[in-house]
């Protein structure tokens, strides 16, 4: 007579193990990309600031540092790479910018909710935050503004008045699933009444 094939509950919590084991893998793997990648990108900005000329982080890059965004009060200091294609935002927070990315400064910059840009969700009025240029040339800014956005509703552009910066990223912060149509927004206003930096915005 044969045996009734019983299921082993070692074996079914081994498997977990090893389901586990692959999602965390995954998991750390983004955020060492992340990581790793603003390495790589720190040299093509030093080399961009030492030529004047757009520098590729990795041979195959489709895109370049533009701008390098600062927070001292929240230990940040990222750079932010040409274009927001998710092919961009994996490695850094990506800008749009006008048809000269030598004379353009980034006016409207996005990063994913839950590496490069998770610092947004402790942002407060009135905290401060520098952008620097390809030519070296820092402003800072002031949060004025946290708004949640629905973008099926909403058209998210950039200011055209050159004194200000805007801020975006995915909401909310602790969604299981990434893609959804909200976004938190924050709005800066220049603190530099009169900075150098030039503009040839146009939408």
């Amino acid at each position: 007579m044969k045996k009734m094939w019983k299921p082993s509950w070692k074996l079914f919590n081994l498997s977990l193990l090893c389901v586990a084991g692959i999602l965390m893998s995954d998991g750390l793997w983004v955020y060492a990309k992340a990581e790793l990648a603003q390495l790589l990108i720190e040299r093509a900005w030093q080399q961009t600031l030492d030529k004047q000329a757009s520098v590729k982080p990795w041979p195959w890059a489709d895109t370049w540092p533009v701008a390098r965004l600062q927070l001292d009060h929240y230990g940040v200091d990222l750079y932010v790479l040409n274009g927001i294609v998710g092919s961009t935002l994996a490695f850094g927070p990506g800008a749009i910018m006008g048809q000269d990315w030598r004379v353009d400064s980034p006016e409207f910059i996005a990063g994913h909710r839950d590496t490069h840009f998770k610092f947004m969700r402790d942002l407060k009025i009135n905290d401060t935050l520098t952008l620097g240029n390809v030519f070296g040339v820092k402003t800072n800014y002031r949060v004025v503004e946290l708004s949640i956005v629905d973008s099926r509703q909403a058209e998210l552009s950039p200011a055209l008045s050159g004194s200000e910066l805007t801020l975006i990223t995915c909401y909310p912060f602790d969604a299981i699933m990434a893609g959804g149509p909200l976004r938190y927004v924050v709005k800066t206003e220049s603190l530099d009444h009169n900075n150098n930096r030039l503009h040839s915005w146009s939408l």
